[in-house]
């Protein structure tokens, strides 16, 4: 009989999201399964390629493009006036949700040259990789939080700068392809962080990547305005939307004054500065970073 047990754990569990047709799990060692998963590279964001193709980032055109002639028509678009003043001449060409899916194109294509590149060494075999988790492993869509950069040897790092070993995350910004994208408290160290936002901030200023455009929508935007449209879509039809305000879901403050400001005040803050909270962790944040709510937070103005 077995003795009674005195230490009992239950750890939450991840489920793994379907990758189509590639393999997950290769098996050699019985205890020792390697298992293939997407990694949800942190504190930065790329433009999306959800529409799959030229002709349905053609239909996201007019969709987006409708979406504009709704905030200008109606009065029952649930959007602020300032942040509709802000959003309308990004979307209101036409052109969205081209312009987002040949970003995203781009941004895929720079992603994997820079790691054939960087991952290989001189000899012709390949690096390994360097992976560092958040605190919290996983997304809601069960995507591994990481940064991701080669894996340098011990000889290798002597002579090299926190610049020389940077992450792929950092890749992709310094590049023009990605934009800052720092969620609490996922914050990057004292160290990282000076070098994420000065290589955002030289991006930015250099026009490169996504910032050669003034009509584009950042990625978190996109995917906030598909949201607003699909919402809108049901008010125009009669329906009531259970969340009006689904489509926008998080707040923002500016890491060089620690000013929080509302979900739809955000465009107040220089891109390369933005930190981003969930509503559920406001308060926490508040009281961590010392923030100080904006005038407009808090009915001043």
């Amino acid at each position: 009989m077995t003795d009674a047990v005195q230490v009992l754990w239950s750890p939450a569990g991840m489920t793994m999201p379907s990758l189509g047709n590639l393999q997950l799990v290769d098996i050699t060692d019985g205890d020792t399964p390697s298992i293939r998963m997407p990694v949800r590279m942190l504190s930065i964001d790329t433009s999306e390629i959800t529409a799959r193709s030229a002709d349905g980032a053609t239909r996201i055109d007019e969709k987006f493009a409708q979406l504009a002639q709704w905030i200008e028509q109606r009065d029952d678009v649930p959007i602020s006036a300032r942040f509709a003043e802000y959003l309308l001449p990004k979307i209101r060409a036409g052109r969205a949700g081209t312009l987002q899916f040949e970003q995203g194109t781009a941004a895929s294509t720079f992603a994997k040259d820079n790691a054939a590149r960087r991952l290989a060494r001189p000899d012709g075999t390949k690096r390994p990789l360097f992976v560092r988790t958040a605190d919290v492993p996983f997304d809601p869509h069960g995507r591994l939080l990481a940064y991701v950069a080669p894996n340098y040897s011990r000889s290798e790092l002597k002579n090299m700068s926190r610049d020389d070993r940077a992450t792929f995350n950092l890749d992709m910004v310094r590049s023009g392809w990605a934009s800052t994208f720092v969620i609490y408290p996922s914050i990057p160290g004292e160290l990282d962080l000076p070098l994420l936002l000065a290589a955002a901030e030289e991006a930015q200023t250099a026009g490169r990547g996504i910032w050669a455009s003034p009509q584009t929508l950042l990625a978190y935007e996109y995917r906030a305005v598909e949201k607003l449209y699909e919402i809108t879509k049901k008010i125009v039809n009669g329906e009531d939307p259970r969340d009006r305000f689904f489509w926008r879901d998080r707040y923002c403050a500016d890491i060089r004054t620690r000013v929080l400001y509302g979900p739809e005040d955000y465009m107040e803050i220089d891109p390369t500065y933005r930190l981003w909270m969930w509503s559920t962790d406001v308060r926490s944040s508040v009281a961590q970073l010392n923030l100080t709510p904006s005038r407009r937070l808090v009915g001043a103005e």
